[in-house]
């Protein structure tokens, strides 16, 4: 088989590096898989771009797709949609592609698009209702035209594609409720590496003493990713306040996030956190879980809307991976049921009085029990495993070389 990889994101970006990288690695160890191309999407100005996912890529070749920097934002997208499929088209013919893989269902709308003109079959990984997802959260309107097309892109993609892998078992049954034959769809969660985010006492004590978190009553609390959209903002700062209130002085926080450092800082100290008591960074993906190790437990304020049922957060699958708790939102891909039946943290709603308050009790009494983060980071090994997604290929590929 020679398989053209789409990502939608780009080479540097953390999702890349946390979702794609392992599938390449577990697609090479195939012995039917001769070859694979990565593609992905690069925006801004043009830069050299280097492939190291950090393990041996005999098998690999990289080939970015470079977007128009500096056009207004939905034109650009636009654009991206019509010239994208023609260059896929040629890499696809060069590489002689006997079929794409795209990651996420905007690759797979690129994917689509090159099948319209050539017909050459593709799968779709990390596939979910995007075009849903951005209204609901927001970011596009009902009427926008990103939206529109999005939304029959994915309608799409559920008729024609090989395979799709929804990360969460929720999605599975909507997607078999709508008519998708039950034999092409495999769920496969966003996959973690539990050995590489496994706690460490010694990256625990390092990093602690470099924070001054040394304390007895030390209790730390971390959060990694972003603010606003999809996720929480003015109320993650209130339930970064409100733990802070729950364990007392001896409470600190650690922010993770490629946004403003200055920004999230007057946000802090708008709920009363300065810099003695929250410590914010942007941490490069191989220093995360260092820091996860120095932390007693983790947040999850995704913002809740139907949508999100069908999602499988990475952060919660390397918070699990470290033995973590989570305080995540109600209705999280299948995190939240999860993590309410098998005590791997506690939910919350700011909708309801009182909701906070108590999933920072049912925290601490997980928190107080004997071997908590070896129980939790069986969590990550059950319901996290790369093994899914090799599971998953090998329902759902084609065996031998031709698709």
């Amino acid at each position: 088989m020679r398989i053209l990889f789409l990502s939608y994101w780009g080479l540097n970006d953390g999702l890349t590096t946390s979702t794609v990288f392992p599938h390449l690695r577990l697609l090479q160890e195939r012995p039917d898989v001769e070859a694979i191309r990565l593609v992905t999407i690069e925006r801004g100005a043009e830069a050299a771009l280097r492939f190291a996912p950090g393990f041996t890529t005999p098998k690999i070749s990289f080939e970015p797709l470079r977007s128009k920097p500096g056009r207004n934002v939905i034109l650009n997208k636009m654009e991206d949609f019509t010239r994208f499929p023609k260059e896929l088209i040629r890499q696809a013919a060069e590489f002689r592609a006997d079929f794409i893989i795209g990651r996420g269902a905007p690759a797979g709308a690129l994917a689509y698009l090159v099948w319209q003109k050539t017909k050459l079959p593709f799968y779709v990984e990390s596939f979910e209702p995007h075009a849903d997802y951005m209204r609901e959260s927001g970011v596009w309107r009902a009427y926008d035209p990103r939206y529109l097309f999005q939304r029959h892109w994915e309608k799409r993609q559920k008729q024609l594609a090989l395979g799709l892998m929804p990360v969460a078992e929720n999605y599975r049954q909507q997607l078999i409720r709508e008519g998708v034959p039950a034999g092409r769809i495999v769920t496969v969660p966003c996959s973690v590496d539990a050995t590489a985010f496994a706690f460490d006492t010694t990256a625990r004590q390092r990093v602690r003493q470099r924070l001054g978190y040394t304390g007895p009553e030390t209790m730390v609390g971390i959060y990694v990713g972003k603010f606003g959209d999809i996720y929480y903002d003015e109320e993650a700062f209130a339930l970064f306040r409100a733990a802070a209130d729950h364990f007392g002085p001896g409470f600190r926080l650690i922010v993770l996030t490629p946004q403003s450092e200055a920004a999230v800082r007057r946000k802090l100290a708008a709920v009363d956190l300065s810099a003695a008591h929250a410590f914010v960074t942007r941490a490069p993906h191989a220093e995360v879980a260092d820091y996860l190790s120095a932390a007693d437990f983790a947040f999850a304020p995704i913002r809740p809307a139907p949508c999100r049922l069908f999602c499988s957060a990475i952060k919660i699958g390397e918070y699990w991976a470290n033995g973590l708790p989570v305080l995540v939102t109600p209705g999280v891909g299948d995190d939240s049921a999860i993590i309410e039946a098998e005590d791997g943290g506690a939910v919350f709603d700011v909708t309801r009085p009182g909701s906070v308050a108590a999933a920072l009790a049912r925290l601490s009494t997980l928190l107080a029990a004997p071997g908590y983060r070896v129980r939790i980071h069986e969590l990550a090994l059950r319901h996290r495993s790369s093994a899914r997604a090799r599971e998953a290929y090998a329902a759902l590929l084609p065996v031998g070389g031709a698709a």
